[in-house]
């Protein structure tokens, strides 16, 4: 019986494996637009060598898999929105002649269990323009915020509800 449970779990990680190297490859070629025989041989290489070392973080939680890619996709374009307006943000701050600017570092306890989800929360709290995530031990981050604003924005929470949906952690 083992032996069929092993076996199971390695054509698992085969499929993970495989279906991490499409989807890498596919945001390769989208990123390069070039399709001459260097490009897609780096691409290729590039992208096996690292389906191979993270196929498992993109394929956790079993069957939720198409649930959380879903809900991952649905979140880019909030994301993205979230990004321009800081940028905007940002840039008033930056040309307005007394620049508004009090930088100051917040720290909050995040209810994320996951490391992926900890991870795209604090990539994305560091992709928002006037917001970098410092670190995080024992499940808090330390944020470095350029106003008081954005900082109560970032804790009010909003950003760490839509990761934890994401990965059916709330």
């Amino acid at each position: 019986m083992d032996y069929i449970n092993e076996n199971k779990n390695r054509n698992t990680t085969h499929k993970n494996i495989f279906l991490t190297f499409i989807v890498l490859f596919a945001f390769w070629v989208l990123l390069s637009a070039h399709f001459d025989a260097l490009h897609l041989g780096s691409g290729i290489i590039s992208s096996a060598i690292v389906a191979y070392m993270s196929h498992d973080l993109m394929f956790t939680g079993g069957n939720n898999r198409l649930t959380k890619a879903i809900r991952f996709v649905a979140y880019i374009p909030w994301l993205l929105y979230q990004i321009v307006i800081a940028n905007i943000d940002v840039a008033k701050r930056i040309l307005t002649p007394d620049m508004p600017i009090d930088p100051l570092v917040v720290t909050f306890k995040s209810y994320l269990k996951s490391d992926i989800s900890r991870t795209v929360l604090a990539n994305s709290i560091t992709l928002t323009p006037g917001t970098v995530t410092i670190d995080i031990k024992d499940n808090v981050f330390y944020i470095h915020a350029i106003s008081k604003s954005l900082a109560d924005d970032l804790l009010e929470g909003t950003m760490e509800r839509k990761v934890a949906h994401i990965f059916m952690e709330d």
